[in-house]
């Protein structure tokens, strides 16, 4: 009988596909967009260090008449107010390579005092502890994105994986999750104890951990670890039946727990200026002859231009025209490229955050004129990318950790946007509106027999606007009211 077996082809076959992939011009556009202002100063002046063909202060740069001191590129950014044109970078001249020496007010044509902490912050007392530790440099750059990302209460407001991705973006930096969570750790051995934690019960273990040994820290430590639920929905029974304690012993352990500090970076605050006193804005917006103007805030962020003495080292190199002259000019030609390149994206980001700013303006301009967060209009993401012709990500990154200073205070960009809910009347309006109301109904309610969720839905419902009772209680816990039995005296 003959041999049968399978016989294996191969064949080779042509597909199209479309591939978008970043410049590194893009990459480090992108990762300029998503610095506060703290944040570029620091990065223009590390910039600074590691480019020689990049100079601040006054001196002669590249494209500058040294006769009159005027470029040979006139381009300014800006009228006498922000009004954002499209984003044609074809308006910019390549050779404009001292845009970044301009004063800010050339460049903004909004003149305003900046505005920077006089204490030190919450963040100062954090960095002054990172300092301390024995730490490489790769662990130093994720311990202080890690301390950027924690939030007024001291809690980190970001999950491992998306710090991770943040880091891989936009600083080059492959850190996988256990190696962000080893630094974490050593961040929440930070004072005040429960800094860093990720949630409520982490917080609250954390500070209990830094008890000394005793009965008493064991029997905390018990209930905030198995029986976290009950403690939060103060019943105490359980506890007491679960551990086997007397109504003395429950007591004394409960009254340990209500001394810990769920919110230990608002409580530092208080006594270093924390709060919105260290906060930098962005931006800087003010209402005058009745018309809305507003300035990008560039801190203390040095003048840049491209250096004269490199581009004439360059020239030189070229006409010599020898082997090793040819080297040099290589890596003079990087140098200066680099320079430009990063002028070009500060000019970008310039550019990209005014034009967004300008847009939340138009589509919230009843709140920048009155002040009044109820005028707040329903408005998402893709709303400002559309009106801006800008992705997504990119209207994402702009309005990430970014503030603006008002007449009526200062408010993270992100507060400006908020789903809507239609009344029954059809209209459309914030949700701010049914979080006023909340707290509104709440702070007059009787406090020995509060509201349910359902009876808030329904006097909702009284004013127009229908709403399911989970979706009441999401509201609720969202501006931080307890439910009905915590409210309860």
């Amino acid at each position: 009988m003959a041999a049968t077996g399978n016989i294996q082809t191969q064949v080779q076959t042509q597909a199209q596909a479309q591939i978008q992939t970043l410049s590194p011009q893009q990459v480090l556009e992108a990762r300029l967009l998503a610095l506060s202002t703290l944040e570029l100063e620091e990065h223009v002046r590390t910039e600074l260090g590691d480019n020689p063909a990049l100079e601040d202060g006054l001196a002669n740069p590249v494209g500058q008449d040294s006769d009159d001191g005027q470029t040979d590129d006139d381009t300014q950014f800006g009228d006498e107010e922000y009004s954002v044109q499209a984003d044609n970078r074809d308006d910019w001249s390549d050779d404009d390579d001292d845009w970044y020496d301009r004063p800010q007010q050339e460049r903004s044509g909004v003149i305003a005092d900046v505005p920077l902490a006089e204490t030190r912050s919450f963040y100062d007392i954090l960095y002054e502890q990172l300092r301390e530790q024995d730490l490489t440099s790769r662990q130093q750059k994720i311990a202080l994105y890690i301390i950027g990302s924690i939030d007024n209460d001291g809690m980190l407001d970001k999950d491992l994986q998306a710090i991770s991705d943040d880091l891989a973006f936009y600083h080059d930096l492959d850190a996988p999750t256990d190696e962000i969570e080893q630094v974490l750790k050593v961040i929440q051995d930070f004072d005040p104890a429960g800094i860093g934690a990720r949630n409520l019960q982490e917080c609250l273990l954390i500070q209990i951990r830094r008890k000394k040994d005793s009965s008493s820290k064991d029997l905390q430590e018990r209930v905030i670890s198995s029986m976290f639920d009950e403690f939060t929905h103060k019943r105490w029974d359980k506890i007491a039946a679960r551990l086997e304690l007397s109504k003395e012993q429950t007591d004394a352990v409960i009254a340990e727990l209500v001394r810990l500090n769920p919110r230990p970076g608002s409580s530092l605050g208080e006594t270093v200026g924390h709060s919105r006193q260290h906060i930098v804005p962005d931006f800087l917006l003010d209402n005058y002859d009745g018309e809305i103007h507003f300035t990008l805030n560039n801190g203390n962020i040095p003048q840049l231009h491209v250096s004269r003495e490199y581009s004439e080292m360059l020239d030189n190199q070229i006409k010599e025209g020898t082997s090793s002259q040819k080297a040099a000019a290589v890596y003079i030609k990087s140098k200066l490229d680099s320079a430009r390149g990063f002028i070009q994206a500060l000019r970008q980001r310039e550019q990209t955050m005014t034009r967004t700013m300008q847009t939340i303006i138009d589509l919230q301009r009843p709140f920048f004129t009155e002040g009044d967060e109820t005028l707040l209009k329903p408005m998402i993401l893709k709303d400002v990318a559309e009106k801006t012709g800008y992705d997504i990500s990119t209207i994402s990154r702009v309005t990430s950790g970014k503030y603006v200073q008002t007449p009526f205070g200062t408010f993270p960009l992100k507060a400006f946007f908020t789903d809507g809910v239609k009344t029954k009347s059809g209209e459309e309006v914030s949700v701010k509106e049914i979080h006023r109301i909340l707290r509104e109904v709440t702070d007059t309610e009787d406090h020995n027999n509060p509201l349910t969720d359902e009876q808030l839905a329904e006097i909702l419902a009284g004013r127009g606007f229908k709403i399911a009772r989970r979706t009441v209680a999401k509201y609720r816990e969202l501006i931080g009211i307890p439910v009905a039995r915590m409210r309860k005296i």
